[in-house]
C-alpha cells in the first residue's frame, strides 16, 4: 500500500509542479496574452467601423445608380414615345401621299396606287428597323428621295406638264435599290 500511496504523491506532486508551471508561464505572457487581446478588441473594432463605412459607401452608390438608371430610363421611354410619334407622322404623310397619288392620277390603278404606298412604307420599315445609323440614314435618304419624286411628279402631272399616265419616275424607283 506505501507503494500505491508513493506513487498517488508522485502523481499528486507531478501534477502541481504541472500546475505552477504553467501558472508562471500564464504570469509571464500574461501582459503580452492582454495586449493581444487588447489588439484583436481594437482589429474588430477596426473592421466594424471600416465595414459600416463601406456598408453606407455602397448604399450611397447603389442609391446613386438607382438615380441614374431610373434617369436614363425616363430619357429612354421619352425618347421612344417621341419616336412613336414620328413614325405615326410619317404614316400620316405616306397617307397624304397615298391620297395625292389618287387624285393626281384617277386613271390610275388602285393596285398601282397602293403598290406605290406599300413601297414607301417598306422603305420607312426598314428605315426605323435598321440599328446601323450609316445604313439607317441611306434608307431615310431613299424614303425622302421616293417620297419627294412621288409628290413631284404628282404635282407635274396636275399641272399638265407631265407627258405619262403613270408616275413613271416614281415606279422606276422600285428597281434602283
Amino acid at each position: 500500500m506505501t507503494l500505491l500511496k508513493n506513487w498517488a504523491l508522485q502523481l499528486t506532486h507531478i501534477w502541481h509542479s504541472v500546475k505552477e508551471a504553467h501558472l508562471h508561464w500564464q504570469t509571464a505572457t500574461h501582459p503580452q496574452q492582454t495586449q493581444l487581446r487588447h489588439a484583436q478588441l481594437l482589429a474588430e473594432q477596426d473592421l466594424q467601423a471600416e465595414l459600416k463605412k463601406k456598408t453606407v459607401q455602397l448604399e450611397q452608390d447603389i442609391a446613386l445608380l438607382k438615380t441614374r438608371h431610373e434617369s436614363e430610363l425616363d430619357i429612354y421611354k421619352a425618347r421612344c414615345q417621341q419616336d412613336i410619334k414620328d413614325y405615326q407622322q410619317y404614316l400620316k404623310a405616306l397617307a397624304q401621299l397615298k391620297t395625292s397619288i389618287k387624285a393626281s392620277y384617277p386613271a390610275l390603278p388602285e393596285a398601282v396606287v397602293f403598290g406605290i404606298h406599300h413601297h414607301a412604307k417598306q422603305l420607312l420599315n426598314r428605315m426605323w428597323e435598321c440599328e446601323d445609323f450609316a445604313q439607317k440614314m441611306h434608307y431615310e435618304m431613299q424614303l425622302l428621295t421616293f417620297m419627294t419624286t412621288v409628290h413631284e411628279e404628282a404635282q407635274l402631272h396636275l399641272e399638265g406638264k407631265s407627258g405619262g399616265m403613270l408616275p413613271e419616275k416614281t415606279l422606276s424607283l422600285f428597281w434602283q435599290e
